[in-house]
This record gives structure tokens, sequence and C-alpha cells, in this order.
């Protein structure tokens, strides 16, 4: 009799916990100690801010107007064969009694972001030409290339057929400059 009231027993608590394991407690949450680490608080972007900062909400702030980048003044010529032209008769901005310290910086420019391609003389024999990955690399000493330093600022700037800009990849504009002063230094140089 009493492994029968046993096993009823045990019978029983198995039904109930088979029952109460299908009940649905997703619906009531348990104690949360810390609300916040589980329920993120989700802000509209720009909206407005209860706390009373901002009621009316925020906005994208542009800019003042004529204002421009520090370091970066806005290019007088624009992008195609005018612009070029127009800018082949700029001289160079920069201090010349800084001229060795210009070409030394520029060199250290053209080093890394040029020479891969035009090649440490400026030959257009940079490692990518002699590998056959770009062709069609002219040297600076090509009499029909005509470079002069405004035109060189003005490839650099914009980019010319499949040269992409490298404005980007300068900090300020005057090294733009340092390395356009290199490589009219290496148009000189191949020439003699």
């Amino acid at each position: 009799m009493i492994k029968k009231g046993l096993y009823i027993c045990s019978l029983f608590v198995a039904i109930v916990l088979g029952f109460s394991s299908c009940v649905d407690k997703q619906n009531e949450p348990n104690i949360q100690y810390m609300p916040n680490m589980y329920e993120p608080v989700g802000y509209e972007t720009y909206g407005a801010v209860e706390n009373g900062l901002f009621p009316q909400g925020t906005e994208a702030m542009l800019p003042a107007e004529n204002t421009v980048s520090r370091e970066w003044l806005p290019y007088e010529f624009e992008d195609g064969l005018v612009g070029k032209e127009l800018a082949r008769l700029q001289p160079s901005p920069l201090d010349s009694l800084q001229r060795e310290e210009n070409l030394a910086k520029g060199k250290e420019l053209y080093d890394v972001y040029c020479a891969i391609c035009h090649g440490n003389n400026g030959a257009g024999q940079g490692t990518l030409v002699k590998r056959e990955k770009i062709l069609g690399v002219p040297s600076y000493a090509d009499a029909a290339r005509n470079i002069t330093v405004g035109s060189t600022y003005h490839t650099m700037y914009y980019g010319l057929n499949s040269m992409g800009s490298y404005a980007s990849q300068m900090s300020s504009q005057e090294e733009l400059w340092q390395v356009a002063e290199y490589v009219m230094k290496l148009k000189g140089d191949l020439t003699k």
C-alpha cells in the first residue's frame, strides 16, 4: 500500500511539473535589479530629449557659411582641361627660403605615395610598372607632358586618367605643394 501511495504521489508530481513547464512565463518578467541593463532607452536621432536640454530636438549642425576646413582653402581652379591649363601658370606659394626643407618633405611623401608607380627618379618605372600591373606611366622628362608645378598640383588634387586624387592622403595643401615641387626637381634632374 505504501508503494502504491508513493507511486501515485510521484505520478502527481510529474504531471504538475509537466504542466508547469508548458506555461508561458515570458510575459511575466522576473525581478530586475538594474532595469537599464536589460531594457535600453532608445533615442530618435536628432529628436527631442526629455531632460529639458533640447526640448525642440537637435539637428545636424552645418558649418557656418563661408568657412573652410583647417589647412584647406578652396582650390581656385576647377577639374578639367580648362582648369588644368589655368593651373599650369600658377607658381608654388611655398616659401622659397625653406626650399631644402620643402624638397626633403616632398621626397618623403613622394616615396610613400608616388614612387610605386612613377619610380624613385620619376622616369615612370615604378614597382607596379615593372611588374606590369599598371601600364603607360610616362617619364617626367617626356617633352610632350609639359608639366609645371601648378599642373602637378592640379593633377594630384583632382587626379588624371587612371590616377586618382591624392588630396585626401595629404594632411594639408602645403604637403601637396611640397610633392609638386619635388616632382619638378625630379623633372629637372631627368632633363640634364
